[in-house]
């Protein structure tokens, strides 16, 4: 079987395209120009099952034809594509730009599922993007060896509730809190981004808390953590790290926990049944 994947920045499509892999299916990557490493062109060349194809993010005609002619009739997106490039740095094609003027709201969501909705029609489905990496998704309950003091507790605890309003709104699926007050709150920067931003902000010992987005859809745009998330925490100061369970990817395995432990960063998991909407089906 030949899958695609559609590769955005970071380690995520290396992730996937080594579990692609492992499963025994040849893989057709389609490198998002603007974000993809240059580092695929090694890996695609380690797989003689892979091949490696280059595509801006307007040229949504040429990355249906590519996987057409692959034979491919799934595909998986995997890797960050920064909000702020998707709707000020794309020349689309005829055909992206008909999808651009159908939109009933210019968010990121909106935009990319009516993209999978034009590739269903040329018959590829778009999975779940991390449905070759259920083992990298995270545990609930408590994940660092220590658990949160009763202060960081608190404001986690007030924190799910604003990140549950915001996520819902589309506007961003990360906030950081410090005694029962709102410090920053994403938009398009990034998680790492405002993280230092609520350093600058309110110093050390705040909260980050990471939630899904009611009915995640799980094809795109998944809450990420990793390491690096890790890092910019322990510079900023921040103390605890709150993600939701079956919806978050910690990309770097138990590296994130290791370097949790090391920095002192209590990590928890929120249950299911205390999350805001189900997981997309």
């Amino acid at each position: 079987m030949r899958v695609g994947l559609i590769a955005g920045n970071g380690r995520f499509p290396f992730l996937v395209l080594d579990a692609a892999r492992a499963l025994g299916h040849a893989v057709t990557i389609l490198a998002i120009e603007e974000e993809a490493s240059t580092d695929l062109v090694q890996a695609a060349a380690r797989e003689p099952r892979a091949d490696l194809h280059w595509v801006s993010l307007g040229q949504l005609s040429k990355a249906i034809d590519i996987l057409r002619q692959a034979g491919v009739n799934q595909a998986l997106m995997a890797g960050q594509v920064k909000h702020v490039k998707i709707f000020s740095g794309i020349v689309p094609d005829r055909l992206l730009l008909s999808v651009l003027l159908k939109l009933r709201a210019r968010n990121t969501d909106a935009l990319i599922a009516a993209v999978a909705q034009v590739m269903k029609d040329e018959g590829i489905e778009l999975l779940d993007s991390t449905a070759y990496l259920e083992p990298l998704l995270a545990r609930a309950g408590q994940l660092s060896a220590r658990p949160p003091t009763d202060d960081e507790q608190r404001d986690i605890t007030f924190g799910y509730g604003m990140a549950d309003r915001i996520a819902a709104l589309d506007i961003g699926q990360t906030i950081v809190v410090k005694s029962a007050a709102v410090v920053a709150v994403e938009a398009m920067e990034g998680t790492d981004e405002v993280i230092a931003r609520a350093g600058r902000l309110a110093g050390g010992g705040t909260c980050v808390i990471k939630v899904a987005k009611p009915n995640q859809d799980m094809r795109f745009d998944v809450p990420v953590v990793g390491v690096a998330t890790i890092d910019a925490m322990r510079e900023a100061g921040a103390t605890a790290l709150s993600i939701d369970a079956g919806r978050t990817l910690v990309m770097d395995g138990e590296a994130v926990i290791r370097a949790a432990d090391i920095a002192g960063i209590a990590v928890v998991g929120r249950p299911a049944d205390q999350q805001q909407g189900e997981r997309r089906e």
